[in-house]
């Protein structure tokens, strides 16, 4: 355990004493939800929307929450050091969910595989697990994993996944300017490269490929569906007889699977939450002067 407190950019043990550098919102209001999923936020890089997912993690309450993999880049903090405020301030806030009386389970990915070998273990009341399931209110019984171990690239192929990260990075560095220039020009948040996954045929190929390969494993395995992240491409759909969810990313699309508490499942794309939160804002003087 001492491994996981001393891990060389972010100190675990002191988290909860610590104030974080962006005020937690005031918990009145939030929306509850029986389960949240989110995974491949990429805390240590720059292209994690690290105040999104503040916004999200500060208007949004559960029982249980899934860490779905990939929540920190080991990857490209070996590589450089990058580590804001902000990044301290999502850690912060799912230690202290954890505290709250919350069921944190975190299921390590590719990216921050070190953290595997604790599987079994727990830190901060969160559990680490190399895979979960998890019955839902309507008694479904749903396999929770990343999704690195259906990727053949990832699996036999390492030194090409590191490429495909360096040439993503980049991709990721222009989706931030692009998105600075719309903030400037007063436009919402959008995703440069969400937008060319969808009309690459490879790609949108490869995601379809994936779900049915994992539906496949979740089948054999004798459950009703799956949950995974990995592929940074949030889905709900039923192959096969098997529900399939993907919770997305919070680097590209920003978006997170959430049960309602009579099971019912759905996709909230945060970006576009914001966009609808602060129309209204801005309707509420039109409104009061009506």
């Amino acid at each position: 355990m001492g491994t996981i407190t001393r891990f060389p950019f972010i100190d675990l043990s002191g988290f909860a004493a610590v104030e974080p550098a962006i005020p937690e919102r005031d918990d009145c209001g939030r929306r509850q939800y029986r389960t949240i999923w989110i995974s491949d936020v990429h805390l240590g890089t720059r292209g994690c929307n690290a105040e999104m997912l503040i916004d999200f993690l500060d208007h949004v309450d559960s029982e249980t929450i899934y860490l779905v993999g990939d929540i920190i880049d080991g990857w490209q903090l070996r590589k450089r050091f990058y580590w804001p405020a902000a990044h301290n301030d999502i850690v912060w806030r799912l230690l202290k969910r954890a505290k709250r009386g919350a069921r944190v389970v975190y299921i390590p990915g590719n990216h921050d595989e070190i953290f595997r070998q604790f599987s079994g273990l727990n830190f901060g009341g969160v559990e680490i697990k190399r895979q979960a399931i998890h019955t839902t209110a309507d008694g479904r019984r749903l396999l929770v994993l990343h999704g690195d171990e259906f990727d053949a690239i990832t699996l036999s192929h390492r030194w090409l996944a590191h490429v495909g990260d360096a040439a993503y990075t980049a991709v990721m560095a222009l989706n931030r300017w692009c998105n600075r220039y719309r903030r400037w020009r007063g436009l919402p948040y959008w995703s440069l490269s969400k937008h060319a996954k969808q009309k690459v045929k490879n790609a949108v190929e490869f995601v379809c490929g994936f779900e049915e390969i994992v539906a496949r494993e979740a089948a054999a395995r004798g459950v009703d569906g799956v949950i995974a992240g990995h592929i940074h491409t949030a889905g709900m759909r039923t192959i096969d007889g098997i529900d399939y969810y993907n919770d997305g990313d919070w680097v590209e699309g920003c978006t997170a699977l959430v049960e309602h508490g009579d099971g019912r499942m759905e996709i909230l794309h945060w970006a576009d939450e914001i966009a609808a939160r602060e129309r209204q804002q801005d309707a509420l003087p039109a409104l009061a002067a009506a």
